[in-house]
């Protein structure tokens, strides 16, 4: 039995996984190369023209979803590498873990962040001078 005010450790991933489903059957029908759809802009994009790390993850997300992997990875070639598996990665451990009963904690190390980090910085360097 738990105690009072604590769900059970596979509430908050299958709510996740819930929302990510309802918002891809929406991004399935709204396309994101075109203008005049509801989709929220990149607050950093909004505010200083630059694209930030994650610029173009909506798009990226849409072509994945319509199975056109080049378009996908000219929107964002890092986060489609590498930031899509290690999010896979996370999430199904989060479930695993929650369907089994236990709460998950990811521990990435401080080496594994500072490099992650790194990875971010210098592809929105890149993608801002080059692209």
């Amino acid at each position: 039995m738990q105690p009072r005010g604590r769900s059970h450790p596979a509430v908050l991933p299958l709510a996740t996984l819930a929302a990510g489903i309802a918002g891809a059957a929406y991004l399935w029908r709204t396309n994101p190369h075109e203008g005049g759809r509801f989709l929220p802009r990149c607050p950093v994009n909004w505010l200083t023209g630059l694209d930030c790390p994650s610029c173009g993850g909506t798009r990226m997300t849409y072509d994945v979803l319509h199975g056109d992997l080049a378009a996908a990875f000219q929107d964002n070639a890092v986060l489609l590498l590498l930031g899509v598996p290690l999010a896979l990665w996370l999430g199904g451990r989060w479930l695993h873990e929650g369907l089994r009963g236990r709460r998950y904690r990811p521990s990435l190390g401080r080496r594994t962040v500072a490099a992650l980090l790194g990875v971010a910085l210098v592809w929105a360097v890149v993608r801002n001078v080059v692209g």
